[in-house]
C-alpha cells in the first residue's frame, strides 16, 4: 500500500512516449505501467491511526509494496498477513524484515487477492489497484468469520460512490447494496500530489464495517428488485414496472413459483456476487446504475419502449407500488428502509425477484 504500492491505472490513449522511472529501494516504479508510490508519512501514520488497530488484531494487508505500511501496521497490531502480487515487492518484503522483530509476525502470501483464499483477519488495510474495487468490496463482505473494519483507499468517485445517500447525485445500486451489508464512512481525501509519479485522479480513504449479524433478506431476491429500480434510477417505479421486459421476467416468476409451491423469500442466506454489488469495477465505473434516461440501456433485460396490454398480473403489479404510494417516487430518493418495504410488500403478493 502507501509507501511503496503499486496503483494501476487504465493506459493513457494518448499513445506511447516513455517516462522516468522512479525509485525506492532500489525498486523501479514505471509511471507507464500505472505504478504509484504514496510518499507522504504523514498519511501513513493517519490511515493506521484511523484504522483503530488493537495489539491483538491479525490484520490483512493488500498490496503492500515495500512495506512503508507494513512496518506501521506491525507495531501496531499482533501479525500481519500481506497479499502481494509482484514478485520484486514479496522480496524486498523479505528483505525489509528479515532478522528483524517483527519477521516471524509477517506473512506474506504471493498471489492475486481476488483469487487467493484468504485466512482469518480482524481488520482489513488496503490502497488497491482501481479496477478491482468492486469485486474486492464483495469478496472482503462474503469473507467468514466476518471482519471488525476494513480500511481501504479507492478511487475518490467509487468512495463517493459507497458512502452516497439518497437524493446524492452518486447514489447508486452499488450504495444500496453495500449499504445494506455494512456501515460505510468516508475517512479522508488524498491528492493525487501525494504520490510519486502523481496519478491522474484523486483517492479516497473509507472505513467499511460488516453489520453483525447480516441483514435477514435473500439476497438474490433484494438485489433483484434494487438492480430494476435503478436500470433508470431517475425514472418513477410505476413507470420501470410498467415496461413488458420488467413484467415479462416477473411474470414467469411468478408463475414458475406459483407451480412449485416454493418461496425463495424465505432463504436469508448471504449469497452475494460481483453482480449483486451492481458494479464492474472498471475504472471508468460504466454500470448500470449510473447511466442517464436517455441513454440505451447495458442490462440483459433491455428496456422496452412499448408497455405492456392490460393485464391482470399488470394491475397487481402495479397494485403494490400504489398501495404503499410508490408509483410516483424515484429510486435515487429511496431509503434502504424504503426499499425492503417495497420488497416485502411484493413478497406478500406473491411477486419475486429470482
Amino acid at each position: 500500500m502507501a509507501g511503496g504500492k503499486i496503483r494501476k491505472e487504465k493506459p493513457s490513449r494518448g499513445g506511447g512516449g516513455g517516462s522516468a522511472n522512479h525509485y525506492q529501494g532500489g525498486i523501479s516504479f514505471h509511471k507507464s505501467k500505472g505504478q504509484h508510490i504514496l510518499k507522504n508519512p504523514l498519511l501513513v501514520d493517519s490511515i493506521v491511526q484511523k484504522a483503530g488497530i488493537h495489539s491483538t488484531d491479525v490484520i490483512l494487508e493488500i498490496g503492500p509494496g515495500t512495506g512503508n505500511l507494513t512496518k506501521k501496521l506491525l507495531e501496531a497490531g499482533k501479525s500481519v498477513i500481506a497479499v502481494e502480487l509482484d514478485q520484486r515487492m514479496v522480496l524486498e518484503l523479505q528483505r525489509r524484515f528479515q532478522g528483524t522483530p517483527h519477521s516471524n509476525r509477517l506473512k506474506i502470501i504471493q498471489g492475486d487477492v481476488l483469487k487467493c483464499d484468504l485466512p482469518y483477519f480482524d481488520i482489513c488495510v488496503a490502497n488497491i489497484p482501481y479496477q478491482i474495487s468492486s469485486p474486492l468490496t464483495f469478496k472482503l463482505l462474503n469473507h467468514r468469520p466476518l471482519f471488525r473494519c476494513a480500511v481501504i483507499m479507492f478511487q475518490r468517485e467509487f468512495a463517493m460512490r459507497l458512502v452516497a445517500q439518497p437524493g446524492d447525485t452518486l447514489y447508486c445500486r452499488l450504495s444500496v447494496n453495500t449499504q445494506l451489508m455494512a456501515r460505510v464512512s468516508h475517512l479522508l481525501k488524498v491528492g493525487k500530489n501525494n504520490f510519486r509519479p502523481p496519478p491522474k485522479v484523486d483517492s479516497s480513504v473509507v472505513r467499511i464495517e460488516p453489520r453483525k449479524p447480516g441483514p435477514a433478506v435473500n439476497f438474490k431476491e433484494w438485489d433483484g428488485l434494487v438492480r430494476i429500480c435503478f436500470l433508470r434510477k431517475n425514472k418513477t417505479l410505476g413507470a420501470l414496472f410498467k415496461h413488458k421486459s420488467v413484467l415479462s421476467m416477473l411474470e414467469k416468476n411468478y408463475k414458475t413459483l406459483q407451480a412449485l409451491q416454493l418461496s425463495q423469500g424465505n432463504d436469508n442466506q448471504m449469497a452475494t456476487d460481483a453482480s449483486v454489488l451492481g458494479d464492474s469495477g472498471e475504472l471508468a465505473m460504466e454500470t448500470d446504475d449510473e447511466r442517464d434516461d436517455d441513454e440505451d440501456d447495458d442490462m440483459e433485460m433491455e428496456m422496452d419502449d412499448g408497455e405492456t396490454k392490460g393485464s391482470d398480473f399488470k394491475s397487481k403489479v402495479l397494485g403494490v407500488l400504489e398501495k404503499a404510494k410508490y408509483e410516483d417516487k424515484r429510486s435515487s430518493k429511496l431509503s434502504q428502509e424504503d426499499f425492503m418495504h417495497l420488497l416485502s410488500l411484493f413478497n406478500e403478493a406473491g411477486i419475486h425477484f429470482s
